[in-house]
């Protein structure tokens, strides 16, 4: 009997259970279903994937008999099975980088010497939320459009001039240090699955945004919302199930 997609589910498998305990640091005789249920709670990927893992972690006991002459295969399983643990493995091991989901863009930004007029003839292409702001060619800020919303009421109660305050006032005046704590920084290497994790760790993230290492005052790479979710949900579908 052939036994060739044995052999490659016990490959994904065996990639998978290294991955797991090394995301868990988890001993080496670590129970793998016990192993799945402690990593789902700290990995997405695991989470959606939990019911198959451990239906796997069964198979495989079925497929392999430990001898004393070693592991001998005594199943088969099915193509199917073989190409979604591969599937599984792909996403685990090697997830996708959120880069790779979209097309090179330009991000739209403000200087921090701009008015707030400017700020919001761009807020307005294309209905932005979040509009970085540099200064001396390093990111100062973010700002979004709910914020300056706010203040415009708050003057226009006061009976202030509203186009004058847009005109006369410069971005880099208005920007709070404690709207960061409404973004989440990750470098260009973050894969889809932590940019999920960061919205669903923290319900208020407006959100995601991309630089070369995660820092703040770098380049912004990208910006992602959860109207990307569509976009990043579509790429995981197709993410290239073939092993690396």
């Amino acid at each position: 009997m052939e036994y060739a997609n044995a052999l490659k589910f016990i490959n994904s498998y065996n990639r998978i259970e290294a991955q797991l305990k090394l995301m868990y640091r988890a001993k080496p005789t670590q129970n793998f279903t016990d192993l799945v249920k402690r990593c789902s709670d700290q990995n997405l990927t695991v989470r959606r994937y939990a019911a198959e893992l451990t239906d796997y972690g069964k198979l495989r006991n079925a497929i392999v008999h430990r001898t004393m002459r070693g592991d001998q295969f005594i199943a088969n399983p099915c193509d199917e099975v073989v190409e979604s643990i591969a599937a599984i493995e792909k996403q685990i091991c090697t997830p996708p980088r959120v880069m790779d989901a979209f097309k090179v863009k330009r991000i739209v930004h403000v200087f921090a010497d701009s008015s707030l007029a400017e700020a919001f003839a761009k807020f307005s292409e294309g209905r932005r939320k979040s509009l970085p702001v540099y200064r001396d060619g390093k990111l100062a800020g973010i700002l979004n459009p709910y914020t300056l919303m706010g203040k415009l009421f708050e003057l226009s109660q006061n009976g202030a001039d509203i186009a004058a305050y847009l005109n006369d006032t410069r971005c880099g005046d208005i920007l709070d240090e404690t709207e960061l704590g409404n973004y989440r920084f990750m470098g260009k290497d973050a894969n889809i699955f932590e940019v999920f994790q960061a919205f669903e760790a923290k319900k208020h993230v407006n959100a995601v945004i991309i630089t070369e290492n995660g820092a703040f005052g770098e380049k912004v790479l990208n910006i992602i919302t959860p109207t990307d979710f569509p976009i990043l949900n579509s790429y995981i579908e197709n993410y290239d199930t073939k092993l690396l």
